[in-house]
């Protein structure tokens, strides 16, 4: 059995995160249930920050708050020091809520609107990262007519294609995001806002996909890019002045993976960068990195409360949960996979052998297949572990499921930091029918 952060067993046999005991969390705030393990998301964000310090190297570890956004999600990753990249209004709009310092707020998007640019222009956020020649002109647009000016960097498409599902796979030139490194369009994007004066522009940006776990993809993208820098500064005298080599750094989800550290990811990508710079004679940039599910995947479980059983002779043995694709579309959406445990069983055998299914209207809505668990019975409390990211975030109301609770736990304390969705949440935007007579 593989434990993260700190969970541990109790002397009653039940599952605990952060000194407090999952089965009464489950009673006290009911289920589905997010619990997010705070000293976790601590650990692994110094662990990317310290290696820069180390290294004595200039830095920005912003948090990729898609992979899950809340007001005190956003005040974490304050208290830890980390600025956030967002990718929509709404984030944006939450983590000003929060209080997030908005000088250390990079912007992110490949549709960004022209509301949206403008709130970004308003709220005075530090960075926008553009995707396009269609936002090069909106910015131009607006910066100009505000009399504002805005650090921009070019997100650029490298042409390296990390080891992981096709979906996830966003550095590659057949990409929805970017310009293109190779075939001119980042250069034409250069030469559109190198002497903007309202536009200053700091460098590049590239996301090379998720879930990735060796440093070669990356120390190629920091190669291709510092490849550039240099020869916009051969031909221009263009000093870049930061380098965002995105994210991506995967996690363990189960046996079958097996990450690096944080500092592991950094420090190749440090070494790269500083050897590339002084063989090309460019000033050091500085290096922004954008962690996300590295830093909330693992430091979340869900708990779930179980209720059916159905056997398939020779088959399967299904066990159904009060959640599914609802709060994790995951499984569905990418074939991932998870563990778990029944958290108020954890030291008992593992007799069985059971495909957990969601409650969801929908035959692929299976959470995990062929999970080894001690004999359930309704009512016990099953725990999935690394559901941090992209759970919460994607989770959605179909079959008018309200969505789950997020609690944060850390030294023996528990607090709800999003409130469970009721019945009455979920009409609350309808109208009644108002036109025709039928």
């Amino acid at each position: 059995m593989h434990l993260y952060g700190t969970q541990a067993i109790t002397e009653n046999d039940h599952l605990s995160i952060g000194g407090v005991d999952t089965v009464e969390l489950a009673k006290t705030y009911g289920t589905p249930l997010f619990v997010y393990d705070l000293a976790l998301f601590r650990k692994r964000a110094r662990g990317f920050i310290d290696t820069f310090k180390e290294a004595s190297v200039s830095a920005q570890v912003a948090y990729a708050s898609k992979a899950f956004s809340s007001v005190a999600i956003y005040q974490l990753a304050a208290q830890e020091g980390l600025s956030v990249d967002v990718v929509s209004g709404g984030e944006l709009y939450t983590a000003l809520q929060a209080g997030f310092p908005s000088e250390k707020i990079h912007f992110h998007g490949n549709n960004k609107s022209l509301h949206e640019l403008d709130f970004a222009f308003e709220s005075k956020i530090g960075c926008i990262v553009i995707d396009n020649f269609h936002e090069i002109e909106l910015l131009k647009k607006l910066s100009a007519h505000r009399k504002q000016k805005m650090h921009v960097l070019i997100r650029v498409t490298p042409g390296v294609e990390a080891h992981t599902h096709d979906f996830i796979t966003t550095g590659q030139s057949d990409s929805k995001f970017g310009f293109d490194l190779s075939n001119g369009q980042a250069d034409a994007a250069f030469k559109a806002l190198y002497d903007d004066p309202y536009l200053e522009l700091q460098g590049m940006h590239c996301h090379i996909g998720s879930q990735i776990f060796d440093t070669t993809a990356f120390r190629l993208a920091a190669k291709k890019l510092t490849d550039k820098m240099g020869e916009w500064q051969e031909q221009y005298q263009f000093h870049t002045t930061v380098l965002n080599l995105g994210g991506g750094f995967g996690i363990r989800y189960t046996d079958e993976d097996a990450p690096l550290q944080p500092a592991v990811y950094v420090d190749d990508m440090i070494k790269t960068v500083i050897q590339e710079a002084k063989k090309l004679h460019l000033p050091m940039p500085e290096i922004w990195i954008e962690p996300g599910r590295s830093l909330v995947g693992d430091s979340g479980t869900t708990l779930y409360t179980i209720g059916s059983q159905k056997e398939v002779p020779n088959i399967r043995k299904y066990l159904a949960v009060d959640g599914g694709m609802s709060d994790n579309i995951r499984p569905a959406l990418y074939e991932a996979k998870y563990d778990g445990v029944i958290a108020n069983k954890m030291s008992q055998p593992l007799t069985e052998t059971y495909t957990i299914a969601g409650k969801l209207c929908e035959s692929g809505d299976k959470l995990i297949e062929n999970i080894n668990l001690p004999a359930a019975e309704p009512n016990d409390i099953l725990a999935t572990f690394c559901t941090g990211a992209y759970g919460y975030s994607m989770a959605s109301n179909y079959n008018r499921i309200p969505r789950p609770a997020v609690v944060f736990v850390e030294n023996g304390e528990h607090q709800l930091a999003v409130k469970r969705e009721s019945y009455e949440d979920l009409v609350k935007l309808d109208l009644p029918l108002s036109i025709g007579r039928g």
